[in-house]
């Protein structure tokens, strides 16, 4: 079978460079053509995979002409999401979309709506899901080791959007300062700060982990810091009918989770009716309490198998076996956590508890 003709759409989100490094190395994908309407934004790519100028466009609709392709990334400003998903779906491609889903639970069902009829999978990409530590977790879950799940609480987050490039290139403090007041990442319009662009993590694993259970109400505050007008740190409790689950974003941790684990730790904590896990982001183990062995003790994490070794490898093997999306990536799933980082949002604007919105 011929590799899959894959399109990158944005370079607003600076992963594009990683999942573009995703399809480079995959046999059974190809870097067809990538789009940005800014040239400067798209060089390192064009450098990094030898991209030829006949690939590359500024303009979207002769990037669509020279298609047909196969699949879209879209790494676009997340209030951009479903206006280019809008756009992508009449050509008649698969679409992964970047963390978060969308600016709005509204925007999230334009989206569903666009990609509905077409024939095509809607996919949207949370790196921690290819985190093994993560993924050990819920098989744990799916064993029945902690019991029935009644707590999740989640902790993400790193220094700032703009501490680091595509493969993690770390970029300068001086320069971070300079890049803020023109970065869409610290823009309302936008859909910029910290609770858009992280408490999607929480929520949507946590729902996952959930097996799809929404909560009854939604409780956020947000720092406010002057002259910024984003979050840069939020916390939400979500009231379940079985108990209280947070999380909690931060763009200010004192180290990337990536390079050395901050304090608070990155990552998960599980409580079950019968025992906890522990899954910190990028860990090599889970930590496990249960009625039988109450002393906290390391699982080792297995690799993922190649399919679910990265976002790319997963949306190759589904759609070429013609599978559907599931877990973290599934839409369906997604718009439960959209709904609330939405409520979360609302509350924090309020300032008061919020029925989940629906």
């Amino acid at each position: 079978m011929a590799p899959l003709r894959i399109v990158g759409i944005s370079f607003d989100h600076m992963h594009m460079g990683d999942l573009l490094r995703e399809v480079q190395d995959h046999p059974g994908a190809e870097i067809a053509a990538i789009f940005d309407p800014d040239p400067a934004k798209m060089h390192d790519a064009i450098t990094n995979f030898a991209i030829p100028p006949e690939r590359v466009f500024t303009d979207f609709d002769a990037c669509m002409a020279a298609g047909p392709y196969d699949m879209a990334i879209l790494c676009a400003a997340t209030a951009e999401h479903a206006d280019y998903t809008e756009r992508l779906a009449p050509h008649r491609l698969h679409v992964m979309v970047e963390k978060p889903f969308a600016g709005s639970i509204a925007d999230a069902r334009r989206m569903l709506a666009a990609m509905a009829g077409t024939g095509r999978k809607l996919a949207i990409n949370w790196p921690l899901t290819w985190v093994e530590s993560h993924v050990m977790a819920r098989e744990l879950l799916d064993a029945g080791t902690i019991g029935k799940l009644i707590e999740f609480h989640h902790y993400g987050g790193n220094r700032g959007p703009l501490y680091h490039l595509a493969d993690k290139v770390e970029v300068s403090p001086d320069e971070v300062e300079r890049q803020k007041p023109d970065s869409w990442w610290y823009k309302k319009a936008s859909g910029g700060g910290s609770l858009l662009d992280y408490m999607g993590y929480g929520a949507t694993l946590g729902t996952w982990y959930m097996d799809g259970r929404a909560p009854l109400e939604v409780t956020c505050v947000v720092d406010e810091a002057p002259g910024i007008e984003v979050d840069q740190h939020a916390i939400a409790v979500c009231r379940y009918d079985v108990g209280l689950s947070k999380t909690e974003t931060r763009w200010g941790t004192f180290t990337d989770p990536w390079t050395i684990q901050p304090q608070p730790k990155c990552g998960f904590v599980l409580v079950g009716t019968d025992g906890t896990i522990s899954s910190w982001d990028y860990a090599d183990h889970v930590t496990v309490q249960t009625r039988a062995r109450p002393e906290p003790h390391a699982i080792p994490v297995k690799p993922l198998p190649p399919v679910r070794a990265g976002a790319i490898a997963y949306m190759v093997d589904r759609i070429t076996r013609d599978a559907p999306i599931d877990g973290p990536l599934d839409p369906a799933l997604c718009l439960i956590a959209q709904r609330i980082v939405d409520t979360a949002a609302l509350s924090a604007q309020e300032k008061r508890t919020l029925e989940l919105l629906p």
